[in-house]
């Protein structure tokens, strides 16, 4: 956890020390003052008015001192928290940007959202309890000592006795209870996930009446979490009874000793004041252990937040840019050489001796059955995933070769999941290109098809789009998703079944707007529906994982079964919704 403090810190190095700097002042001033009570105590019994009103000043002032080094110390510490958790998070973030697919598929989402938020309360939290009570606790126990010590030694033995089995007593219950928190942890990725699966999939819930199944996953998930977190309370429950009882008995018999030792000695020794400000002494003596022990439990349960943190931070992209990148992608043709990859070193293989040459300009239908990997096919063109064996090339140079952003602007992918984000349809569609001017958004817009409907809304292009694009259709996502692939003007667009909510006929218009637009951008498709693709230069047959048949719609008729299935399955069934 200090390794990650370290490194988060950054700009917020000066307020950390301020803070400790005053809590120190803080803790010796506090530590003071009930010395300078056991003096006015005495200068009252003595009737002495000049060191009363000396003490009585001095109090004030150290009453005053104290207090504007606790407000100090707590104005500079709300910077030093507050920043360190936003430069956590912002490190966590731009190191998950840098993830590739495979970086997140092994973390999760759910477990992502929980580090970056959960996590990273508890780190914060930790850190401020170390800037401050950490810091004041060991400062109030050395000065208390010091000066309970010059009271009476005897009695200040019995706090020095009482420490060590203090210590013990807490180091059983923080090694007792860091295993439970680090399980309770994990629990709320689990309950992350069911809370996100829920919201996103709310529709197909509601629609399948599944509302009482959900509330019982997410209910296993919550009494999973409850159940780890009552175990570690139960312990930490044993932390302040036990702690009360040492507190309370010390006091005691430092009461009946300063009693006993003032009886005999007649005030010569110890009188009333000196009692009262060793009592207090002791109070901050032992409180001060207490607040040891709160620090101590928070930080054993920010132990693990923090390895979660740090899993994070420390994780390696498995797709980087080379040492000295290609910064200019030739042109959009695209070579498969004997490719073969897998999801992960222990994973089946997903695509087998795949070869393939496509020239710029071309446009490729791909199909195939579910399962077939045509998602994974053109997921290698971008380098959103690395091949296991071969090498894919764009532009005639491996796409390893290239620097992502480069490669990345030059290959659109319209991904099989629309996504849109909260903001207008121009601010959406500018993700393509954020220079782009409102005639090219029209334009593009124009051959995606999404003009029709725009048209339509009440602000047009000012129109908000709500997170996800939850008020748009499903057709209407596709076609600007389409229209935002098209803005960044590439040498290689990609459809992944990105017109399946379009019907036929805007379907048909897609294609022939990318005919007659863009000649030199080489294009590939991936449908469902043969109508989608039949009109390609060539059409890839996919069948688990291999190339199956290459060839334009007539040729795939009379040599490839499959293709030729799928085509008469899809005519009939065309005819009897017609019929």
């Amino acid at each position: 956890m200090i390794r990650i403090i370290r490194h988060s810190l950054r700009e917020y190095k000066i307020p950390t020390i301020i803070t400790m700097i005053l809590v120190i002042f803080e803790g010796i001033l506090e530590c003071m003052i009930p010395f300078t009570i056991a003096q006015l105590i005495s200068s009252v019994r003595l009737s002495d008015m000049d060191s009363i009103r000396n003490y009585g000043l001095v109090l004030v002032l150290l009453a005053i001192a104290s207090l504007v080094c606790g407000a100090g110390s707590g104005m500079a510490s709300a910077d030093a928290v507050t920043g360190l958790s936003r430069n956590l998070r912002k490190d966590m973030f731009e190191r998950i940007q840098s993830f590739s697919f495979e970086n997140i598929d092994k973390f999760s989402t759910p477990s992502i959202v929980t580090r970056l938020t959960t996590d990273v309360m508890n780190v914060q939290q930790s850190f401020m309890m170390i800037i401050r009570m950490v810091m004041r606790a060991p400062v109030m126990i050395i000065f208390a000592t010091v000066m309970s010590f010059r009271i009476s030694r005897d009695i200040s033995m019995m706090f020095l006795g009482m420490i060590p089995f203090v210590a013990v007593m807490l180091f059983i219950i923080v090694r007792l209870v860091m295993p439970v928190f680090r399980r309770a942890f994990r629990k709320y990725d689990n309950l992350n996930a069911s809370v996100e699966e829920n919201i996103e999939g709310i529709r197909v819930v509601k629609t399948y009446v599944h509302e009482d199944l959900e509330e019982e996953k997410f209910k296993k998930a919550s009494h999973d979490m409850m159940a780890n977190f009552t175990t570690a309370e139960r312990i930490l429950a044993w932390n302040a009874p036990l702690l009360q009882l040492c507190i309370y008995t010390v006091i005691t018999a430092a009461l009946y000793i300063g009693a006993q030792t003032i009886i005999n000695s007649q005030g010569l020794t110890l009188n009333v004041g000196g009692i009262s400000s060793i009592v207090v002494y002791g109070m901050q003596i032992l409180m001060s252990l207490n607040i040891l022990s709160m620090v101590f439990t928070m930080i054993s349960m920010s132990m693990e937040s923090a390895e979660r943190i740090e899993e994070i931070l420390d994780e390696e992209p498995t797709i980087k840019n080379p040492a000295d990148p290609v910064l200019e992608v030739a042109d959009g043709s695209i070579d498969f050489d004997h490719v073969s990859f897998a999801y992960g070193k222990d994973s089946a293989e997903v695509l087998e001796d795949i070869d393939l040459h496509i020239h710029e300009g071309e446009t490729i239908g791909i199909v195939g059955g579910t399962g077939s990997s045509k998602t994974s096919l053109i997921s290698l063109i971008s380098r959103l995933y690395d091949v296991t064996g071969g090498s894919v090339k764009v532009g005639g140079r491996d796409v390893r070769d290239y620097d992502l952003d480069t490669l990345r602007r030059e290959v659109a992918v319209v991904l099989q999941k629309n996504v849109l984000f909260s903001g207008t349809i121009k601010e959406n569609l500018r993700w393509g290109d954020p220079d782009a001017t409102d005639e090219e958004l029209m334009e593009a817009c124009r051959l995606a098809r999404a003009d029709e409907f725009i048209s339509t809304f009440p602000d047009g292009y000012d129109t908000y789009i709500e997170q996800g694009g939850t008020n748009v259709s499903g057709g209407q996502k596709q076609r600007l998703c389409i229209a935002r692939a098209l803005l960044r003007k590439p040498k290689v667009l990609i459809l992944d079944d990105s017109t399946s909510a379009v019907d036929t006929y805007t379907d048909a218009c897609i294609r022939k707007a990318f005919r007659e637009s863009l000649p030199k951008t080489t294009k590939l498709i991936i449908a469902q529906r043969i109508s989608s693709v039949q009109d390609c230069d060539r059409i890839i047959v996919l069948d688990q994982g291999r190339i199956n048949g290459i060839g334009n719609h007539e040729e795939l008729l009379r040599s490839n079964t499959i293709y030729r299935e799928v085509f008469e399955s899809q005519q009939r069934k065309a005819v009897e919704e017609n019929a």
